[in-house]
């Protein structure tokens, strides 16, 4: 064995085993290479099977028992994984808030990795290792869980099942969302580390062969299941013709946002030429992306004469965005990011506001000590407020004689799980991202998302149509396959028949209770490893 690893003998020594300890330089080396490997499994790139190997370095990197220094471990692979998964805040909003944002995410995975360190030391699974593996599985979706709430409402960014779009475990979203996906393949993940120790430590082949067989058998086994779980894509009430329109902006960044009037025409030009393209198609309904007319026709006549033309035609309603000023639920002067369904001859009929705002890009927390790290904040001169009404639209649409409820969340908001539940038990029968990713560039940010969208379209088993100011955009099945995109950087437009689906999935009629299922078993976990665990270091 080589000086980086060390071998010694357990307390009941089997002639064909032994117990693989990598050595602390290794540990690190381990650990950095595991975050950076994580986020190839991520779009761009999109490896997803890498996604496991990441995790199993991380495994097999946090073999001591030491619950300091597995956090530090786990910190450092969390480093490596955000500063390249989240290079686009760099992109948009430069160096220090992007770095104090992948520290921050890191730390919080240091904290799961110390709870782990505590739960795998109860004798229960200590020589069990699937039912460890479940342990893992469930500390990992519940850090996850805490990463997506807190702090300043916080940051889903970097789930692992954000990055299994396009692998086989994309199904489970629809048994329990996110953390299913996320689940399983931090299991897979963990029992690919068991097969890397167990191939280390045996000296026969036979002891090998018996510890691989059944973990083995697991990963195909949890792989093929998920391929089992249905994901229909059938209409239930009706369809919906749908067009979609990336305007584009003349350049990557925050100046963006300064040319409004630009923007807004180029939404207008781009429902024009698609109106000529599609006479005669009966469009039900055309969307625009976020930030679409930040010139709010509900105030500026020109921009509402704008809109009026490109309503009249499509010949159909526009669902677009823009911003608004009022009182938040403080009494206090605030802005508002809008979604504003547009019909023609009456104007706005309906206005959806943004319930999550993006912490330290649409709003401020602690302004005066973020100030000290980047005068950026300065650019936001009102805070965003966030709404207070489900992310549900109502589109009255003529040739189905009813009205259609679209689900609309706006950006960020697809990362967060209660947001779009909320809207598909409020009736959404379709789901719609409007998005404005010009300030990241050329970054993965706006693919990322993408991928995000897929898995909400497979969770909630509707139709899904991304639509970006500068792509990517695309057009999604409720089995997550895209049927159409967009490139970055150009004006497109998109037109689908979209099915309309009212049925829920297991997921959605689940709610938060896997996820609270899944808080109180760690917490039991935990809570058993203190009581019963060893007092002995010892290598799990």
């Amino acid at each position: 064995m080589s000086a980086a690893l060390t071998a010694r003998t357990s307390a009941t020594p089997e002639p064909s085993a032994r117990v693989f300890m990598p050595s602390r330089q290794l540990t690190l080396v381990l650990a950095a290479a595991g975050g950076l490997i994580t986020d190839t499994a991520f779009p761009q790139r999109s490896w997803w099977p890498l996604a496991f190997v990441g995790v199993a370095l991380l495994v097999v990197a946090m073999r001591r028992d030491s619950a300091r220094w597995n956090a530090a471990v786990a910190w450092l692979w969390g480093v490596a994984f955000f500063l390249p998964h989240l290079w686009w805040a760099n992109a948009a909003v430069g160096v220090i808030p992007w770095l104090a944002l992948s520290v921050a995410e890191a730390g919080i995975l240091a904290g799961g990795a110390a709870v782990w360190t505590w739960a795998r030391r109860a004798r229960w699974w200590r020589r069990r290792t699937l039912l460890a593996g479940v342990v893992f599985g469930l500390i990992w979706v519940v850090t996850e869980q805490v990463r997506q709430v807190w702090p300043f409402g916080g940051f889903p960014w970097g789930r692992l099942a954000f990055s299994q779009a396009d692998g086989p475990l994309l199904p489970l979203a629809a048994l329990a969302g996110a953390p299913a996906v996320s689940f399983a393949t931090a299991l897979c993940g963990f029992l690919l580390a068991h097969l890397v120790v167990v191939s280390a430590a045996s000296t026969t082949a036979r002891a090998r062969a018996r510890a691989v067989a059944p973990v083995a058998l697991v990963v195909a086994l949890v792989g093929a299941g998920a391929t089992l779980v249905p994901t229909p894509t059938q209409a239930e009430s009706g369809s919906l013709h749908v067009a979609a329109v990336q305007g584009n902006v003349s350049e990557p960044g925050l100046g963006a946002f300064a040319n409004a009037r630009e923007v807004l025409d180029n939404h207008v030009a781009g429902t024009l030429g698609l109106a000529e393209e599609a006479a005669g198609a009966g469009l039900d309904l055309v969307l625009w992306p976020e930030n679409s007319s930040d010139i709010n026709p509900r105030a500026d006549a020109d921009a509402a004469a704008l809109l009026d033309l490109a309503t009249a035609s499509a010949g159909a309603p526009i669902l677009f965005g823009t911003d608004s000023y009022g009182l938040d639920t403080d009494g206090e002067e605030a802005r508002f990011n809008d979604m504003v369904l547009w019909q023609q001859g009456e104007g706005a009929s309906f206005s959806y506001s943004k319930q999550i705002p993006a912490a330290f890009a649409e709003y401020i927390p602690i302004r005066d000590i973020a100030r000290m790290f980047s005068p950026a904040v300065d650019l936001v001169r009102t805070d965003i407020a966030p709404g207070q009404e489900i992310a549900v639209v109502p589109v009255p649409v003529e040739r189905l004689g009813r009205v259609v409820q679209v689900g609309t969340v706006i950006c960020f908001e697809v990362a967060y799980d209660a947001l779009i539940r909320e809207a598909t038990l409020g009736g959404a029968e379709l789901l719609v991202v409007p998005t404005n990713n010009a300030s990241f560039g050329y970054t993965a940010e706006s693919e990322q998302q993408l991928a995000m969208s897929r898995l909400r379209a497979v969770e909630h088993g509707r139709a899904t149509v991304q639509i970006s100011t500068v792509g990517v955009s695309g057009v999604i099945a409720a089995d997550g396959s895209v049927l159409e995109r967009t490139g970055l950087f150009t004006p497109a437009t998109m037109t689908a028949e979209l099915p309309l689906r009212t049925s829920l999935t297991v997921a959605d009629r689940l709610g938060d209770w896997p996820i609270a299922l899944a808080t109180g078993l760690v917490a039991l976990a935990f809570g058993a490893g203190v009581v019963t665990g060893r007092s002995r270091r010892e290598a799990v």
